[in-house]
């Protein structure tokens, strides 16, 4: 069978750059399954992404879908034939309808029955007639994150649609999307090469656009960018800071990388660091340059990427280092105007700011974290007296004119303005990290005070948000309490904190006062699932199996850092010989507690021993119960597991011999009582009965 090539190209206006790879992804992936749906054959997948295009090229496509075998039932043969053994009119029409004899219908065993069926052999049609409808409907389905119309056009797509290449082999495919015909051309450089660019043969696409100033491969472009800025860097006598987002972002804006330097004056440096690097960084997308690798301390240069070869690379130096130079003066404003006014005496001001519609004021906001984050201080071994003042001071930022300006240095900049009026490093150190984290990528904050009132800031957001009955459902999350919530348990669980979750949530959801009185009665329970469900996710990605996360966060632990010891020790566990059985047997002993509708048992009385086997389990626990329970009161849950283990062989000889539902009522309750005993022992760690064999 011949084979050819495919390439598959949208032209647009500037795609954002966060949306190129998904669609490029998205393009490529549903493309090749619906060849093979269509029974077409393809080898391999290749995708591009750009500002001006997205493209697949897909390699020894076969030239013609395969031949399909197509059975049609007939009626039973029960009532295809009469007594006389003779063809029923039933029969008769259903080989009619087919056009051919009876005699060309065949016996099948099928799953109702046997019945008389056709089978026939339906010839594939050549690949070059499906593609065009094909792809036409795989781009309509592309998971675009917003639509957008252009003109007259009914047409819908992430950006006005300029052009279409779809070339199979040598052959322009009579493609129509978008309300344009598809033709056999490419187009290079929007600035350096805007004509026309021939692709006469797919497997070629991506070198010709090289000839035409464009860089469609989105991982060639951007290893050829993050290598030339480390160049530069170097050259410069420094380390580039380069975020991987950032890096993403700016391949995303460029066709034609040109890597540039340009410099600032020294006397900005005298700004905090972080104001310069979100400058460069968020508002300007330049990559900072830093003195030496891992530190704070910045050259008075930068690196930026042009999206062309310029005559004079000196003129597009030199207007973006005024650009920079422009705001960093408003940032050198902001910073000495602000330091003028103490933090302390903007307090009062949060009072006429709205936290939220119905949680109060920024001030109220204030207060609450006032009364909470001390109270978390003894978790982190923080200072209470310093967490109570940075509590006092955390939100005053929000009204200085450089959080105004730049609302990512929100408590960064509180920190310095701390240390600039005289308080303390402690105080300066929580207040400058207690949003943090702010997202997955964060860091979680190192100073013990920033994580307690990070906590505590987390918290009572998640406390309010709750209380007021405004839960995240399904995708939407407009106050990002998914966040939150993923945050404090980070926190927890990265800083290796030891925090009962329900007391901590009961003691924001107190610090509100009346304000929620009756809004939604439970919410404490509510939230408390919600952070169940976020550590599930978490654990999982972590690694840990499903069914062990179930076993142990069904047992609703209150302190996120002890279910993942708990996790760990099951874990190591499973891997033992007896894991399974004593699983199996815990199953078991649930099922029997559950059917007779205990959920407690009593006491064991030793005289109703009758058995041996039980006997011997009695005695087997009795010498493991002390060491046993000495280990879980201080969480040693893999010591505690080795000796549960010890278990197996006295577990498995009881349910052999011994008949646990006796028709005595006081043996027969004795005997669960011994069980449940058992069982209880294992609760302590996870339910051992979720687990999967």
């Amino acid at each position: 069978m011949s084979v050819r090539d495919l390439i598959l190209e949208i032209g647009c206006e500037e795609i954002p750059a966060k949306d190129q790879q998904p669609l490029a992804r998205a393009l490529g992936e549903s493309l090749l399954a619906a060849l093979g749906e269509a029974q077409i054959a393809a080898g391999e997948c290749r995708t591009f992404a750009a500002p001006r295009r997205l493209a697949v090229l897909l390699r020894h496509v076969a030239g013609e879908q395969a031949a399909r075998e197509l059975i049609k039932r007939g009626p039973a043969v029960d009532r295809a034939f009469d007594a006389a053994g003779n063809p029923t009119p039933a029969l008769q029409g259903f080989a009619r309808a087919n056009g051919v004899e009876v005699t060309q219908l065949e016996r099948m065993a099928l799953d109702k029955g046997e019945f008389l069926v056709y089978r026939q052999v339906e010839a594939g049609r050549p690949t070059a007639q499906v593609l065009p409808e094909l792809i036409a409907q795989v781009v309509s389905r592309l998971p675009l994150r917003k639509r957008m119309r252009w003109g007259s056009s009914q047409a819908s797509f992430v950006r006005p649609v300029q052009w279409l290449l779809a070339r199979f082999g040598e052959e322009v495919l009579p493609l129509h999307c978008f309300e344009l015909t598809a033709g056999g051309v490419s187009y290079g450089h929007r600035v350096t090469h805007p004509q026309a660019v021939a692709v006469t043969e797919p497997a070629d696409y991506a070198a010709c656009l090289l000839e035409a100033k464009v860089m469609a491969d989105f991982d060639a472009r951007r290893a050829r960018i993050g290598e030339e800025v480390r160049r530069l860097a170097a050259e410069l006598g420094g380390v580039a800071l380069m975020p991987e987002t950032l890096l993403d972002e700016v391949t995303g804006l460029v066709e034609w990388p040109v890597v540039l330097a340009g410099a600032f004056e020294e006397a900005y440096l005298a700004i905090p660091p972080e104001v310069l690097t979100t400058v460069m960084i968020q508002h300007q997308r330049y990559f900072p340059v830093l003195r030496e690798a891992g530190g704070k301390a910045l050259l008075n240069r930068f690196i930026f990427v042009a999206n062309l070869e310029s005559r004079d690379p000196a003129a597009v130096i030199h207007g973006n280092s005024r650009v920079l130079r422009a705001r960093l003066a408003d940032a050198d404003f902001f910073w000495n105007e602000d330091r003028k006014r103490p933090l302390a005496a903007r307090r009062p001001e949060l009072e006429q700011v709205l936290f939220q519609q119905g949680l109060g004021s920024l001030l109220d906001k204030s207060e609450r974290l006032v009364r909470l984050a001390p109270m978390l201080a003894g978790a982190v071994r923080a200072d209470a007296e310093a967490v109570r003042r940075a509590a006092e001071l955390c939100k005053c930022d929000l009204l200085t004119g450089m959080v105004g300006e730049f609302p990512e240095l929100q408590g960064i900049m509180g920190g310095y303005y701390a240390r600039h009026d005289g308080e303390s490093a402690a105080v300066s150190a929580a207040i400058g990290g207690h949003y943090a984290p702010a997202g997955r990528a964060d860091a979680i904050p190192l100073d013990a005070g920033a994580q307690a009132l990070s906590l505590a800031d987390k918290l009572d957001t998640l406390a309010g948000f709750f209380g007021l009955g405004q839960i995240p459902s399904g995708d939407r999350d407009p106050f990002a309490l998914r966040r939150a919530a993923l945050g404090i348990l980070r926190i927890l669980l990265e800083g290796e904190i030891v925090l009962d979750l329900p007391a901590a949530i009961e003691a924001a959801a107190a610090a509100y006062g009346n304000l929620l009185a009756g809004r939604n009665p439970g919410f404490e329970a509510q939230l408390f699932d919600f952070f169940l469900e976020r550590l599930r996710v978490f654990f999982r990605e972590e690694g840990f199996a499903p069914d062990l996360v179930e076993a142990v966060l069904s047992l609703r632990p209150g302190d996120p850092l002890d279910a993942r010891s708990r996790l760990e020790a099951l874990s190591r566990f499973r891997s033992r010989p007896e894991a399974e059985a004593l699983a199996a047997a815990n199953k078991r002993i649930g099922n029997i507690l559950r059917k007779e509708g205990i959920t407690e048992t009593g006491a064991v009385r030793v005289e109703l021993l009758r058995e041996d086997a039980e006997n011997a389990l009695w005695t087997a626990w009795q010498a493991l119960q002390a060491p046993t329970e000495a280990l879980l009161a201080v969480g040693d849950y893999g010591p505690a597991l080795d000796l549960l283990a010890g278990l197996r062989g006295p577990v498995d000889r009881f349910f052999d011999e011994v008949m646990v539902m006796a028709e005595d009522p006081a043996l027969r309750a004795n005997r669960l009582a011994l069980i449940g005993t058992l069982r209880g022992a294992f609760l302590r760690i996870a339910d051992f009965s979720l687990l999967q064999g």
